[in-house]
């Protein structure tokens, strides 16, 4: 089970959320077996949860990516990007001239990704396997983009400072998460990691606050760049 300490929890894969350690998207499938990186080895059921009607009601995914003002041209690296879910709108949001680096510890999400950016004729996207759990874009990056994933960095502070080191200048991270307390989606308030201590840990990894939105109705939305 994750620590939820600044510098403990697991790789980031999967914009997810499963019981133990994380949330699910479609609520807690806590009977579900569970791989090393907590990902339920019945792949098949938990892209349609990941991907179900009911995640886009409260995820608002098309509001999520049109937040992040991008620019054709952006490079952006979309952290845990499971099979796709942001990546896929985050690469036509920045355009063939655009860049997105997906970062996945999962392999068979890797996989599943290269599959749908075939099929959409997506090619201005590189998938980076986290094999050591903190995988980083190979480039300098407009936008970081980490959804339901931060309780899974093996190195919190540390992979946040990492990732702050590589965007560009006026460059931004943005972390979208759970709040706090019981709520109809997302982890057991035990696993989550909170606004304020999100925060906590961006500040001692050498972020500030720079913005927030408040549209969704499960999650905080806060952007932030270099001190």
């Amino acid at each position: 089970m994750a620590h939820h300490d600044h510098d403990h929890g697991h790789a980031p894969h999967a914009h997810e959320s499963h019981a133990q350690p994380g949330h699910a998207h479609e609520g807690h499938a806590h009977g579900d077996a569970r791989d090393p990186l907590g990902n339920p080895v019945d792949l098949a059921r938990y892209l349609e949860r990941l991907e179900s009607p009911e995640r886009a009601e409260w995820q608002r995914p098309d509001d999520v990516v049109a937040a992040l003002k991008l620019r054709p041209g952006d490079r952006v690296c979309d952290v845990g990007a499971g099979p796709g879910y942001f990546t896929l709108r985050l690469a036509r949001a920045v355009g063939p001239s655009g860049k997105v680096f997906a970062i996945e510890a999962e392999p068979r999400m890797v996989d599943v990704l290269h599959a749908r950016l075939a099929q959409a004729g997506l090619t201005n996207v590189e998938a980076v396997l986290a094999t050591d759990g903190a995988g980083l874009p190979p480039e300098l990056v407009d936008r970081v983009l980490i959804v339901n994933a931060y309780h899974h960095f093996v190195a919190g502070v540390a992979y946040l400072r990492a990732l702050a080191g590589l965007l560009r200048p006026g460059g931004t991270l943005v972390n979208v998460d759970f709040h706090g307390g019981d709520l109809p989606m997302g982890p057991p308030p035990e696993l989550k990691v909170s606004r304020e201590r999100f925060l906590e840990c961006a500040e001692a990894a050498g972020l500030r606050f720079v913005g927030e939105e408040s549209f969704l109705p499960y999650q905080y939305f806060v952007s932030l760049a270099p001190a």
